[in-house]
């Protein structure tokens, strides 16, 4: 214990941790300490890690059971728990939290790098804790009212005829389970009571709105969590392995790398049902994840 060092990146979100082994099994303390470091800064990060797929998971696992690598998406062969989040599968360049379409999303994301191009590449990771600290009154209590329905049956970003055969594709594997969860936009994080922004662009509807008032509701608050001093802008070294609380955080990875081969392995943590400010817990309109997680309690 006395080894570990956390050494703040910025100052909303973010800090590095000397110090400690993660290819080796952890004690209960250095466990607990970890544990800390995260609810205070939302995303820590590994440098020079000497890990596999193997020890990733088991790193992971030291937080709580493992999901399997995502609801519809395809694991590394042979790890049904590791997701590949490679460029030469599609790029992820939109703000989100990890698979919020399902009843109870990963508490906890970790990534590894495999491949970093030799330029960009980065990893937004937005403190949306933070951003809803920074919301003015009146709008605070207006999202503390609001539920919102998240699915992956959708496209934020690109229209269908912009799409190539290969992405369609994609699309298709990653919707073909299709998934509905009422989610409070404000949760309240189970361990720290932290309210946060619980959005992202699985969220598609305000409910009990229409979709274009939705849409005007949902980006005034997704701008106060992309506010540039609420965000961390990752870098990826070889051999680095990020952990971030995926129950009030955001991330994002920038397109921004000429298409040059990028690589990341990815594996989570299995999270509790979200729960609003009121003591209501969020409820599944459609699609069963239970092949994907456990709940954790």
């Amino acid at each position: 214990m006395s080894d570990i060092e956390i050494q703040k990146v910025t100052a909303h979100i973010g800090a590095r941790v000397l110090g400690v082994d993660i290819s080796k099994p952890l004690d209960d303390i250095t466990v607990a300490a970890l544990r800390t470091a995260l609810n205070e800064h939302k995303a820590l990060v590994f440098d020079d890690v000497d890990l596999d797929d193997e020890g990733q998971q088991a790193f992971a696992r030291h937080f709580g059971d493992l999901t399997t690598a995502h609801p519809t998406v395809p694991a590394v062969a042979g790890a049904p728990n590791v997701l590949p989040v490679d460029s030469e599968r599609g790029r992820a360049n939109h703000w989100h939290t990890d698979v919020t379409f399902v009843l109870n999303p990963p508490q906890a994301s970790t990534l590894r790098s495999i491949t970093v191009p030799p330029y960009g590449g980065e990893t937004l990771i937005a403190n949306s804790a933070a951003a809803y600290r920074d919301l003015p009154e009146p709008l605070r209590a207006f999202a503390d009212t609001l539920w919102a329905e998240h699915t992956n049956d959708y496209d934020y970003a690109v229209p269908d005829e912009t799409i190539d055969e290969e992405q369609a594709a994609q699309r298709a594997q990653f919707t073909s389970i299709t998934f509905r969860t009422a989610h409070p936009v404000v949760r309240v994080h189970p361990l720290t009571g932290e309210r946060g922004l619980f959005i992202g662009g699985f969220a598609q509807r305000i409910i009990g709105l229409s979709v274009g008032e939705s849409r005007k509701i949902l980006d005034l608050l997704q701008a106060y969590v992309t506010r540039p001093e609420n965000v961390l802008r990752w870098r990826w070294s070889p051999n680095q392995l990020v952990l971030f609380d995926n129950r009030i955080t955001q991330h994002y990875a920038i397109d921004n790398y000429d298409g040059l081969p990028r690589r990341l392995n990815r594996v989570t943590v299995a999270g509790d049902v979200p729960v609003g400010i009121e003591g209501k817990a969020s409820h599944s309109i459609e699609g069963d994840a239970s092949h994907y997680t456990s709940v954790a309690s």
